[in-house]
């Protein structure tokens, strides 16, 4: 049954905004030692699950010549820790990183303006579509580019076209090539399909993302598997299994935090003048966690309580799980659901969305904002 949220007066969403940004401020005011040793112990595990990975993947494959039998269990076990290595990467490392969590350490290595991570898109597109319009403009259609990512109809606000009819398939591929949706995603390629951005422009947006493509091609499809000379074939393959678990992993836990059945989206209307308890107000209805405890929350790069980043998204995401126990209780009494359930309920709940809206569908109701004849 889908919980009522209470709409706040002007006078409330004002405290409610006091209280998340105080629960901010007492949080940043004890960062220091312990939170730069969790995230270098996860810069390390990040190194060795690779040199274990990769390592395991010419073990595998140079077996042929001594010991047949180690092929599939070296090269399985290969595939699986350097997908790992690169779930971490992606999730608690450099999505982390990239939101500025660590400048605070002066770390070169950890520098959120600098930092490059072991994806096919740059994360300084990565800056502006997910940093500065995604967390701006947290599901508000029109200004957040990652509703449906351009490809899906996930809400039934979004106008629905006939090709939507194919789009559990599409999702499907979607979550397969998932890193190559990202590094394209800031080029708008339909505006130049239609000829809103001439080939000359479009070619000089492309040209930094098509260098990063290049260099993770060459990196993990050429120059890795040339390493194992006539054998190969087993580390291509061993590199392109770890990139699709990354894949399908990353795109699980994306779409868990924003497209559940309780998840909004909000017109253009409601971000004018919007107050800074209407604006944690919005993050918290466009939101969704996931429960499960510490593994779920290392590997989901602690976007398992995206409600928080989404609330504090340059606070150590390390610090969510503490932080969430009071956001929990701050919406308790303020009347505002606080939508969590664990993995499987929540990736049915998209696969249910993807399927729904694949076909026409009509706009449901949800309570406003701001009680009802007052201005935000």
């Amino acid at each position: 049954m889908t919980f009522r949220n209470r709409a706040l007066s002007p006078a409330e969403l004002d405290r409610f905004g006091e209280e998340l940004d105080e629960l901010r401020k007492r949080t940043v005011a004890t960062l220091g030692q312990r939170d730069a040793d969790y995230i270098r112990s996860i810069v390390a595990w990040v190194r060795w699950t690779e040199v274990a990975g990769r390592g395991l993947l010419y073990l595998g494959a140079f077996s042929l010549l001594f010991a047949p039998v180690l092929l599939w269990p070296a090269c399985v076990l290969g595939a699986l820790l350097l997908g790992l290595s690169k779930i971490l990467e992606n999730m608690e490392l450099g999505h982390n990183v990239i939101h500025g969590q660590y400048d605070w350490m002066r770390d070169p290595h950890l520098d959120g303006k600098t930092y490059e991570w072991d994806i096919v898109g740059t994360a300084d597109n990565w800056r502006h579509t997910h940093n500065f319009r995604h967390h701006t403009y947290t599901n508000v259609r029109g200004l957040d580019d990652d509703i449906g990512y351009g490809l899906l109809r996930i809400f039934p606000e979004q106008r629905w076209r006939a090709y939507y009819l194919m789009q559990p398939l599409i999702a499907v591929v979607f979550a397969l090539l998932f890193e190559w949706g990202v590094a394209i995603q800031n080029l708008k390629l339909g505006r130049w399909i239609h000829g809103k951005v001439s080939h000359r422009q479009m070619w000089r947006m492309f040209k930094p993302v098509g260098r990063k493509m290049a260099r993770q091609i060459v990196k993990d499809y050429v120059v890795f598997p040339a390493l194992a000379g006539p054998f190969f074939l087993p580390v291509l393959l061993g590199n392109i299994v770890a990139n699709i678990l990354r894949n399908l992993w990353t795109y699980t836990i994306i779409f868990c935090g924003h497209f559940t059945a309780e998840a909004e989206t909000f017109p253009k209307e409601c971000v004018r003048n919007e107050s800074r308890g209407h604006w944690y107000l919005r993050q918290l209805r466009g939101s969704s966690n996931i429960s499960g405890g510490w593994l779920i929350d290392v590997l989901s790069g602690n976007l398992s309580h995206q409600i928080e980043h989404h609330f504090y998204p340059d606070v150590p995401a390390n610090r969510y799980a503490a932080m969430a126990v009071e956001v929990r209780e701050i919406c308790k009494r303020y009347g505002q659901h606080y939508n969590t359930g664990s993995l499987p309920r929540q990736f049915g709940q998209v696969v249910w969305r993807i399927v729904r809206h694949a076909f026409p569908s009509r706009p449901r109701r949800t309570a406003p904002l701001v009680a009802a004849g007052e201005a935000a």
